[in-house]
């Protein structure tokens, strides 16, 4: 009967998720690190199997001097190395026994928190338009005015705080489908006119729009869209100036775009980016306007994207058509 092979005893460390890289102090040559032994997800990450590590020099395994240098005087350190985030920790070998060099790859961790930041500063951004509408409505409230005025106020701070609902919704289960209807453009310029009225205002600048048009989108992302550039073009274009939101048909889809009278802005691909901001930017700013503007566009299939047209700046984005002009 053929002997069943007794199990090994350091089975276990290739169940690790960690690289688990054990060695020891050269007898020919004091100085030098000897591989003893390498896990499976060691293995993994250097490329070097078992029967290949074992008895070469540490160096030749791990390729870096660094590691080499954290193995002779043990501690922690923390790397970049392939586009990989490694936690490094090193148990230096005492004299007669083996040490080990025990690498995490916390690659997924890193970027998962990347993304709760990422996702924190667009709500952020989001949250703060509702907010500044309400503002605005308890503010008027304060003034005694006819009770028909007073109620479209009412009305007007109701909607934001169905928005406010729906971002808190949003934030306690992540984010939903999107609610998309079909709606006249025309529904969305007036919201977002309503809300700019005091900057447009203060600022002495008239907003004029295009031809009204129906489209197939959620409404409250298509308002959040909108705001975000007319902002933008209020901010950066000269005081007085008007912003004009253009249309046109472009096939089946609807073209919208924000025209201000600001400065050239020459390379413009990159203002789309998270935590990015234009040239003649002042002030404080999170720099995830446009980004959020570029998401949600994507989101429904369309495209955003800005070019300079005669003498002023377009930003423009393209929404499902649903039926042609109004």
């Amino acid at each position: 009967m053929t002997p069943v092979p007794a199990p090994r005893t350091d089975a276990w460390m290739d169940a690790l998720p960690q690289a688990v890289l054990l060695f020891e102090a050269g007898s020919g040559r004091p100085d030098a690190l000897i591989v003893t032994r390498v896990n499976a997800a060691a293995v993994r990450l250097w490329g070097v199997p078992q029967a290949r590590a074992a008895g070469r020099p540490l160096l030749e395994i791990v390729r870096r001097h660094t590691l080499e240098a954290l193995a002779e005087r043990g501690g922690e350190l923390e790397l970049e190395a392939g586009g990989r985030t490694l936690r490094c920790t090193a148990v230096r070998a005492a004299e007669g026994q083996a040490g080990a060099l025990i690498v995490d790859d916390l690659t997924h961790h890193r970027r998962r928190e990347a993304e709760l930041r990422e996702a924190t500063a667009v709500l952020s951004h989001e949250f703060r338009t509702p907010v500044t509408g309400l503002r605005g409505v308890l503010e008027a409230l304060e003034y005694d005015m006819p009770p028909d005025l007073a109620q479209s106020f009412v009305r007007q701070g109701l909607q934001e705080v169905e928005r406010l609902a729906r971002l808190v919704e949003d934030l306690a289960v992540g984010f939903r489908p999107t609610r998309a209807r079909t709606l006249p453009l025309a529904e969305a310029f007036a919201r977002a006119e309503r809300l700019l009225t005091p900057e447009l205002t203060a600022r002495h600048t008239a907003l004029t729009f295009g031809p009204d048009h129906l489209v197939r989108a959620d409404p409250d992302k298509l308002l959040q869209v909108l705001l975000n550039l007319i902002e933008n073009a209020l901010k950066y274009g000269p005081p007085g100036q008007p912003v004009e939101v253009g249309t046109r048909l472009r096939g089946t889809w609807v073209e919208v775009a924000v025209l201000d009278h600001g400065p050239p802005l020459g390379e413009t691909d990159s203002l789309f980016l998270a935590h990015t901001r234009g040239p003649h930017a002042s002030g404080q700013g999170s720099g995830m306007g446009l980004y959020i503007v570029r998401s949600i566009v994507h989101g429904w299939g369309g495209q955003a994207w800005t070019e300079r047209r005669g003498e002023r700046n377009a930003f423009c984005f393209t929404l499902p058509g649903a039926g042609g002009t109004l």
